[in-house]
């Protein structure tokens, strides 16, 4: 039976991954000279607690949440001013970070309303910045869409330097490489496992068809995928088990 690809539907996260890819962003986001300042970041760390992560998932989105907005720190700038959303007087710069960490998410959601997690604790800065970006929801699509036109750019990727665009088109190439976690699962039964989810195991990654993988030639306990892959390989129970992990 022919298998159709499965298409992950942006949700937004729990509150704490907010907070931990705003501490990170605070701590990685590119400092400009004062004549090109837009943004004020506040540098009093204690705002934000000590990152903690509940799991491997947490950890790995909270970080790629965190370069993303480093990423497209200009644009995103250039949106909450252009949408006078910024400055806000109810909006401390130490918060601005997270600010900027949302507005990435609230976009790349196509401005649509966060999916509510109740497993976690709400936290009131995250809920507080959040409800602020939303009421202007409006505004900031606006002044997305002017952003686009002027850089006659199909999405916001198109609006990045072409030097990192390349890097993003080098690094979407790679194929993806996964560890079995023997601890956990045997390599037959991850076999058999992904043979029953509809992938086919081929000789090496020149044989790649989608939903394929290979065995990697040096390492017995390695799989790779195509790069494709990536986001509906995460959501598999095998990954959320720790039976496979993502290298």
């Amino acid at each position: 039976k022919k298998r159709t690809m499965t298409l992950i539907e942006k949700n937004g996260f729990c509150d704490s991954v907010y907070i931990n890819a705003a501490k990170i962003f605070q701590s990685i986001h590119t400092e400009k000279c004062k004549g090109r300042i837009l943004v004020h970041y506040g540098g009093d760390d204690s705002v934000f607690p000590k990152l903690t992560f509940k799991d491997e998932y947490a950890q790995r989105v909270s970080y790629e949440l965190a370069f993303n907005a480093l990423k497209y720190q200009d644009i995103l700038e250039e949106l909450l001013l252009d949408s006078c959303v910024y400055p806000c007087h109810s909006i401390p710069d130490e918060l601005a970070s997270l600010l900027v960490v949302l507005l990435y998410d609230l976009q790349d959601r196509k401005f649509k309303a966060r999916e509510i997690f109740n497993e976690e604790e709400p936290v009131a800065e995250v809920q507080e910045v959040e409800r602020y970006l939303y009421s202007f929801r409006t505004k900031l699509a606006a002044a997305l869409a002017r952003c686009r036109i002027k850089h006659d750019a199909l999405s916001i990727e198109y609006i990045l330097p072409e030097a990192i665009r390349k890097q993003q088109q080098r690094a979407s190439a790679v194929p993806l490489c996964v560890w079995i976690n023997t601890f956990k699962i045997s390599l037959e039964d991850v076999f058999r496992d992904l043979q029953k989810k509809g992938f086919t195991r081929v000789e090496s990654v020149s044989d790649f068809n989608h939903y394929t993988y290979c065995v990697d030639q040096h390492c017995h306990d390695v799989l790779v995928f195509p790069s494709s892959l990536k986001e509906e390989l995460l959501h598999l129970d095998l990954f959320a088990d720790g039976k496979l992990l993502l290298q």
